[in-house]
């Protein structure tokens, strides 16, 4: 389950690098962080991983288009 909820973070996170599509970061971030949650309570560390790694991704796609000053 933790996988799963990995893989759906980073497939939001992945929609978002479409262009025009930019501002699906700012919920992808919160939804990722849930799921960073949830996998910690299921002790999901592929969840976890996964989880981690679209947070990162998002953070870093707000701060190159301008959404994060």
């Amino acid at each position: 389950m933790g996988t799963f909820l990995g893989i759906v973070a980073l497939l939001i996170t992945l929609v978002a690098f479409i262009p025009l599509l930019g501002m699906l970061n700012w919920v992808a971030i919160p939804i990722s962080i849930i799921f960073l949650i949830i996998c910690a309570i299921l002790k999901s560390d592929t969840g976890k991983t996964l989880c981690i790694v679209a947070i990162i991704v998002g953070i870093l796609r707000l701060i190159l288009g301008g959404g994060i000053v």
